[in-house]
C-alpha cells in the first residue's frame, strides 16, 4: 500500500516529465532576439537622424511655429473641415440616390461617383482652377434660351473656391460608397419593421437605419478624414497658401529645402496622430452595441422602433 502511494505521489522518469503540474512555457528566445534586434536598429536609426546635420534640426525648431507656417496650417485645417462637411452631406444624398429604385436618380448618382472616383484629384483641382479657359463666363438661364445672370469665371473661381470644389466633390464620391456600404450592412428586416410601424422611409433612415449603420461608416470615414488632411497638400499647385505652399515659400527664400519639408511632415504627423486617437475613441463608442446579448437585441430594436413612431406621431 505504501509503495503504491509513493508511486502515485512521485511519478518516475518520463511520467514525471509528462505531469501537467510540472508543465511550463518555454523561454521565448526567438521573440526576445527579434525584439533586441529591432530595438537596436531603431536606436541606430534614431541616433543617425538626430546627429545628421544635413537634416537641419535647428532650422526645423526655428520655423516650426513661424507665422507663415501656422497660417498655412490653418488653411489646411479649414479646407479639411469644409471639404469633409460638404463631402459627407453630398455623399449621403448620392448614397441614398444610388440605392433608390428610381432609375434616373440611381443612374445620375452612379455617373457622378464613377467620374470623380475615376479621375485623379490633382487633375480635378487643375481643371477647376483653369475653368475660365473652358467657360469664360458662368451664367444662369434657360437652356437654349435667355440668360438671367452671368459672371466672369475668374471672379468666381478663385484658388479657394477651386480647392473647396475639387476636394469636396472628390470626397463626396468616396463618402457615397462608404455610406452606401454602411446602409447595406443594416439588416433588411429593419426597413420592413419600420414600414410595419408606419414610419416613413426618410424618418426610418434618420432615426433607425443611419444610427445603426454608423458602426460601419465611422472607421472608413476616419480614414478619409486623415487622407483629406494629406490631400490638402495638392492645392499648393494652384497657388493656395496651405501648409505645404507656406513651407515652399520659405525655402524658396532660404534654400533650406529639407528642414522646411520636415516642418510640414512633423505637422502632418502631429495632426494625423491626434485624429487617430479621436477615431479610436469614436469607434469604441459605436462598438458598444456589439456587446449586447442576443436576447436583449430584439427588445432594443423594438424600443427604437417605438421611439421613432412616437417621435413621428
Amino acid at each position: 500500500m505504501n509503495t503504491q502511494t509513493q508511486t502515485l505521489a512521485s511519478p518516475p522518469g518520463d511520467a514525471r516529465s509528462r505531469d501537467v503540474a510540472h508543465a511550463h512555457k518555454p523561454f521565448p528566445r526567438g521573440r526576445v532576439a527579434a525584439w533586441v534586434i529591432t530595438l537596436a536598429i531603431a536606436a541606430y536609426c534614431a541616433w543617425s537622424v538626430a546627429h545628421n546635420e544635413n537634416f537641419g534640426w535647428p532650422v526645423v525648431a526655428h520655423y516650426f511655429f513661424d507665422p507663415t507656417v501656422i497660417s498655412g496650417l490653418y488653411v489646411s485645417l479649414g479646407l479639411t473641415v469644409v471639404a469633409m462637411i460638404v463631402g459627407i452631406a453630398l455623399g449621403l444624398v448620392l448614397a441614398v440616390a444610388r440605392m433608390s429604385s428610381d432609375r434616373l436618380a440611381s443612374s445620375l448618382a452612379s455617373l457622378f461617383i464613377w467620374f470623380f472616383r475615376g479621375t485623379p484629384l490633382l487633375v480635378q483641382l487643375i481643371f477647376w482652377y483653369n475653368l475660365s479657359t473652358l467657360f469664360p463666363t458662368l451664367s444662369i438661364g434657360i437652356p437654349f434660351g435667355p440668360t438671367f445672370m452671368s459672371w466672369d469665371t475668374n471672379s468666381v473661381i478663385s484658388p479657394m473656391t477651386a480647392a473647396i470644389a475639387g476636394l469636396a466633390l472628390n470626397e463626396s464620391a468616396y463618402m457615397a460608397e462608404i455610406i452606401r456600404g454602411g446602409l447595406l450592412s443594416v439588416d433588411k428586416g429593419q426597413y420592413e419593421t419600420a414600414e410595419a410601424f408606419g414610419i416613413t422611409r426618410i424618418r426610418a433612415l434618420r432615426r433607425i437605419i443611419i444610427p445603426q449603420a454608423m458602426r460601419s461608416i465611422v472607421p472608413p470615414t476616419g480614414n478619409q478624414l486623415i487622407s483629406m488632411i494629406k490631400a490638402t497638400s495638392l492645392v499648393s499647385v494652384i497657388a493656395m497658401a496651405d501648409l505645404l505652399y507656406s513651407v515652399q515659400s520659405i525655402y524658396n527664400r532660404t534654400f533650406e529645402i529639407v528642414p522646411m519639408l520636415l516642418v510640414a511632415v512633423l505637422w502632418y504627423l502631429l495632426i494625423t496622430s491626434v485624429l487617430n486617437v479621436g477615431q479610436a475613441y469614436i469607434e469604441r463608442y459605436y462598438s458598444r452595441g456589439d456587446r449586447r446579448t442576443g436576447a436583449a437585441k430584439p427588445a432594443k430594436e423594438a424600443a427604437v422602433m417605438a421611439q421613432a413612431t412616437e417621435a413621428g406621431a
